[in-house]
């Protein structure tokens, strides 16, 4: 991951970091069905969407990996999604890293790279001094429970490792697995050699909040990164729909927007359909026109952001190598 300068919203503090191999460990659970579920942003009716979907699979596992809190710094909101959310696996992600901190030096967590303008850097760092003071007026024991949430996972599905982080293959706040640094490699080299040392064949992420799933041709087989962007806000231009990652042995039963198939395993790309009116009132109740949220947010959640479909499905990042591709749906 690129240094960038060391303030806050922009610094990757040293315990974000770790190395493609510590997930080259035996895996944590094996499931027939994972969903993956990163960036739910503190959005009660995506949460409530969420668990009518795996209503329908209750076999599956669930992973929230990370930056479930959000928007939500309403007391009671902030402790329900808590709750409910750890009641499955999760991961941590920089938001709830950071609001287990006592200290704020490394501000949202985001790690920005330089592309991103300061201007949604100083609006990230004040959304999350706005919630911390709600996450600090809740019971210690909550913030505990965050502080101990891992910073990755590995499942095993369809006899395939797949690989849980919130950012990227060596940093809880990377931006490796952006979909601007996946399609600005001139050489996937080093891409690939994070899944040889992880020993993994799929990597599932969020954080960057655009989604995106990319083939990297491995010295024997093929690798994915798969990104679903955010659960808790529209994805895609003129939409109004979260995105969640389905990983299974099977096919899902409703249509999802792009994915692949690679062996046993499925990848897909579902859309997470949540009562979107609602959501955006209780937004503007908390976060008002001229807020740093509603500056930040409103037009993405009214309209989309400016991301087609079409630039999130499946293609093959540029490397040498013969290995047919997954069969692309």
């Amino acid at each position: 991951m690129e240094e960038t300068r060391a303030v806050p919203g922009r610094n990757c503090p040293l315990d974000y970091r770790y190395t493609p191999r510590d997930l080259s460990r035996p895996a944590d659970f094996a499931a027939e069905t994972l969903y993956v579920v990163g960036g739910l942003y503190g959005n009660p009716q995506a949460l409530e969407a969420v668990l009518r979907l795996v209503e329908q699979e209750p076999a599956a596992r669930v992973v929230f990996n990370g930056d479930f809190h959000w928007f939500d710094v309403r007391p009671g909101i902030f402790q329900a999604i808590n709750e409910t959310v750890l009641a499955f696996d999760a991961l941590r992600g920089n938001v709830e890293t950071e609001l287990a901190r006592r200290e704020a030096n490394a501000g949202c967590g985001c790690a920005y790279p330089e592309w991103v303008p300061d201007r949604v850097v100083e609006r990230s760092n004040a959304i999350m001094a706005r919630l911390r003071e709600t996450a600090w007026g809740t019971p210690p024991l909550l913030l505990e429970r965050l502080a101990k949430l891992p910073r990755y996972l590995v499942a095993e599905v369809a006899g395939e490792r797949v690989a849980i982080v919130h950012g990227d293959a060596s940093a809880l706040a990377g931006w490796n697995f952006s979909v601007e640094s996946l399609d600005g490699l001139a050489s996937t080299e080093a891409l690939a050699r994070c899944f040889s040392e992880a020993n993994v064949r799929v990597f599932a992420c969020s954080h960057t909040c655009l989604p995106v799933l990319r083939e990297v041709v491995l010295p024997a087989s093929l690798g994915y990164v798969v990104n679903n962007g955010a659960a808790g806000m529209p994805n895609f231009a003129a939409t109004r729909f979260g995105v969640v990652t389905r990983i299974g042995a099977t096919p899902a039963a409703q249509q999802s927007l792009y994915g692949l198939r690679v062996g046993d395993l499925h990848v897909e790309a579902l859309p997470l359909a949540y009562d979107h009116g609602c959501w955006q009132r209780e937004f503007l109740t908390d976060w008002p026109p001229g807020s740093p949220a509603f500056d930040g947010y409103f037009e993405r959640m009214r309209q989309g952001p400016p991301y087609p479909v079409a630039r999130a499905r499946l293609r093959r990042l540029p490397a040498a190598g013969t290995s047919s591709p997954g069969r692309a749906s």
